[in-house]
């Protein structure tokens, strides 16, 4: 058996309507080999997400079918500690009531603080082991201390980055706020703390939990710098009420820049690997003259297309470094460089080290 999330997108939606489907459900439930767990609905977004045990998506949708009719719109398979990380439960929250109707509104809509620091193999080459380390294990203190102190869940994700989930927005605003203050500080800057914020459901468009969430805030910390916050319009405006004056270290782009920076994103990741993506092909991609390309990407993100670019395949190409050990000429070509010569130039000037020299670090 598996688990699976579903969401049901249903205008007009209240509470006791989801408790009488859900107890629908609970009645079918062993006939289609499912275990209805519990749901979250948040009435203001007209949405409704249900958590079940069962042998495939197929059996969800039946499920759903047969008990009231309302099929979900999108069925992703999830990871139950990574629920109860981003949710806080994989239970109702309350029992049920003596007529074993259990009525209650709760939320799946949270605030995601995403934060990095300065890749550690670099750093350990850059200030040794032991400072290295030092600034890491402060670092990773300053964030827990402050993630119990504003009532954020340190959330346990595969891949690059720390991630933290919020019921509260204004929190996770003034809890990034808190860490970048104690990251300023002379003994902790060298870390290079990047902090991007997001907000939004567990399912969308992608067939992970929070994927395209956490995806946006990764791009937020990525254009934030180390001196300054980036949140979403999204966040911005759950915040508006309680942070009156923005705050001259934080940055919020207007929702059409998002959505630029969103696909300039996609771009890359579809093309990073192709040594022919040059700068006229990412032109044509992106629909734009090589003058709008150059004068957006630098606006969103201080970098030339050309550079924005190249720090792009040679962040990948680390990536692909730590996967296992490949040869320089293989890791060249998958990373999208024309030459081997070009690629150790490249990665030499960027961080101060040769590829060779960079795999040792990591083996």
């Amino acid at each position: 058996m598996a688990l699976f999330m579903d969401v049901h997108i249903i205008p007009g939606v209240t509470a006791k309507d989801v408790a009488e489907a859900h107890q629908k459900d609970i009645l079918l439930q062993e006939e289609h080999r499912c275990k209805c767990m519990t749901y979250w609905i948040d009435e203001d977004r007209n949405n409704v997400f249900c958590l079940i045990e069962a042998p495939d998506k197929e059996s969800v949708s039946a499920l759903h079918q047969h008990s009231h009719g309302l099929v979900p719109h999108k069925v992703i398979e999830v990871n139950p500690e990574l629920v109860e990380s981003f949710l806080g439960r994989l239970q109702d929250p309350t029992p049920a009531t003596d007529d074993g109707l259990n009525v209650f509104t709760d939320s799946s809509f949270r605030t995601l603080l995403f934060i990095t620091t300065k890749d550690p193999a670099l750093l350990r080459y850059e200030l040794g082991s032991e400072k290295a380390n030092e600034i890491l294990s402060n670092c990773t203190g300053v964030i827990r201390q402050n993630l119990a102190e504003f009532d954020g869940r340190e959330v346990e994700y595969p891949g690059k980055g720390f991630i933290a989930s919020f019921t509260a927005a204004s929190k996770a605003v003034s809890c990034a706020l808190t860490i970048q203050a104690a990251a300023n500080q002379p003994h902790m800057q060298a870390a290079g703390l990047k902090i991007g914020i997001n907000a939004g459901e567990p399912v969308s468009t992608l067939n992970s939990l929070f994927g395209e969430t956490i995806q946006f805030a990764r791009y937020l910390s990525s254009i934030s710098g180390e001196t300054r916050i980036a949140i979403s319009s999204a966040v911005k405006e759950l915040v508006k009420d309680h942070f009156q004056k923005p705050a001259e270290n934080m940055v919020c782009l207007a929702q059409p820049d998002e959505v630029l920076l969103e696909l300039l994103f996609s771009k890359l990741e579809q093309n990073w690997q192709n040594p022919d993506f040059t700068i006229s092909e990412f032109c044509q991609a992106m629909a734009m003259s090589q003058s709008q390309l150059y004068r957006k990407t630098v606006e969103l993100t201080g970098m030339s297309p050309n550079i924005f670019l190249k720090d792009y395949r040679l962040e990948k190409a680390k990536e692909l470094m730590t996967q296992q050990r490949y040869s320089i000429s293989q890791i060249t070509f998958d990373a999208g460089f024309t030459s081997p010569s070009y690629f150790t130039k490249c990665f030499k000037k960027n961080y101060g080290l040769l590829p060779m020299d960079y795999l040792e670090l990591l083996h």
